[in-house]
């Protein structure tokens, strides 16, 4: 590039090119230098999230925190094993405490999970993977990666809802 650059300037300075000309030339070479890199990376449709379909977080006293939750905000609760239940917020979320699977006991949240539009499992798993992730499948209905910083993330359909 340096050399045509040079070749360039010297036909300038000798009289075979005008100053429209020169620049005419080195705008489009530029321009043409910088398509092919434009063109090798396509922007990424990436998904449309319509609702944060759960939290799942793990906690010290897990029957203190179910309460917090329902009492406070009126949750319900549904499908309550001991160690797990379901507090539906809405028609579509609900928030899933679950005793803590931390060795010191501490709280932590597990995943978020996004419900997003036009679920297409085949194109969801193509796109995450060819953003650098290994989407592991949960059902037929939603894949887990994790985030930039660790916290796990689930993507799902609107069909995924556990909430009995």
């Amino acid at each position: 590039m340096e050399k045509i650059v040079d070749e360039l300037l010297g036909q300038f300075e000798r009289g075979g090119l005008s100053r429209r000309q020169l620049v005419q030339t080195l705008a489009l070479g530029m321009a043409a230098a910088a398509a092919p890199s434009l063109r090798a990376a396509p922007a990424r449709k990436g998904f449309k999230a319509v609702a944060v379909n759960h939290i799942s977080f793990g906690v010290k006293d897990y029957g203190r925190t179910r309460d917090f939750y329902a009492e406070l905000l009126g949750l319900p609760v549904s499908s309550d094993d001991g160690t797990q239940c379901f507090l539906k917020i809405g028609e579509d979320s609900f928030l899933m405490p679950r005793k803590t699977r931390q060795p010191d006991g501490s709280a932590f949240i597990d995943h978020m999970c996004y419900t997003i539009e036009d679920w297409d499992r085949k194109a969801v798993e193509e796109e995450l993977r060819a953003r650098g992730f290994d989407p592991k499948a949960d059902t037929d209905e939603s894949f887990h990666i994790k985030d930039p910083d660790g916290f796990g993330l689930q993507i799902g359909s609107s069909k995924l809802m556990y909430v009995p």
